[in-house]
């Protein structure tokens, strides 16, 4: 192949991945616009990528609730950083464990795996954690059912170890004295930066996006994460609207009801977006090398 073959690929691969890249942020552009359009002129000429007459009237509107939702956003940030610290601490330890030649290690590699095959279904799920784990109405109900470890980011960890970190470097430092804990503290875990910011990223998405947990587990409002109370601004808007389609209270062109949607898609999905670029580099190195063997 000759240098302006090369050349060539890589134009036309950068070509692709632009336009990819864009396809991808097009749609975020979108929403975010339609959030600060007029609800009349999205009705009349839709949503477009440039508001035809800007409005913030949508978050006006969710910013009535303004207490409980900044509740909710402090309440899905701790339960986003616990969450992922505990279950990044599990996650690498079992991964690494997973590494040596112990006792029952084909035992639990494939325990592993076949929680990625079979679960226990919602119903046992949900009677164990509220008859005897008692997690029901606290805020623990956000955080211990997703500790189950996941299996995949248990592989990706345990095949970036297996892989990328030289077997005489651990064995160097156990001639030297090491205790096992010392070498994964001290060697194992400053070495894992890639795989370990990919794998607490997958977490602290789970964790921001879950909604589920609070539905199923709370029944008190102020210990909704902001997925749950977004979702109860959602419903009642959905309320709303169907009353006064029945001539009911409100009048129905007073409801941002397409920009709202919009304005809490944004709200949820916004600090994510402002976060992620941060660890791309990480986790594109992460993937690629926890999945190079399984």
């Amino acid at each position: 192949m000759t240098g302006k073959d090369e050349k060539r690929i890589r134009i036309i691969a950068h070509i692709v991945l632009t336009i990819l890249s864009l396809m991808s942020v097009l749609p975020f552009v979108l929403l975010i616009s339609s959030s600060l359009t007029d609800e009349k002129a999205a009705i009349v000429s839709g949503f477009r990528f440039l508001p035809t007459q800007f409005s913030t009237e949508a978050y006006q509107y969710i910013m009535q609730q303004s207490t409980m939702i900044f509740r909710a956003y402090g309440i899905t940030i701790f339960t986003t950083l616990v969450g992922t610290a505990i279950g990044l601490s599990v996650t690498s330890l079992l991964g690494y464990g997973l590494t040596k030649d112990i006792p029952g290690k084909g035992f639990f590699n494939f325990f592993v795996v076949f929680t990625m095959l079979f679960n226990g279904g919602l119903v046992p799920t949900y009677l164990i954690y509220t008859k005897y784990l008692h997690i029901a109405d606290t805020i623990w109900a956000l955080i211990v059912p997703s500790l189950l470890v996941n299996a995949f980011q248990v592989m990706l960890v345990r095949n970036y170890f297996s892989t990328s970190i030289p077997e005489s470097l651990l064995e160097s430092a156990k001639l030297d004295g090491a205790s096992e804990m010392s070498i994964f503290r001290l060697i194992v875990l400053p070495l894992s930066k890639p795989i370990l910011a990919t794998v607490g990223l997958m977490m602290a998405l789970a964790y921001w996006n879950n909604w589920t947990n609070g539905l199923y587990y709370l029944n008190d409002p102020s210990l909704y994460s902001i997925q749950n109370v977004l979702n109860a601004i959602n419903s009642n808007i959905a309320a709303l609207t169907s009353m006064a389609g029945s001539g009911l209270y409100i009048n129905k062109s007073d409801i941002p009801t397409l920009t709202a949607r919009m304005a809490i898609a944004v709200l949820g999905v916004l600090p994510m977006l402002i976060i992620y670029p941060f660890f791309q580099r990480y986790f594109v190195k992460g993937i690629t090398l926890g999945a190079v063997k399984g």
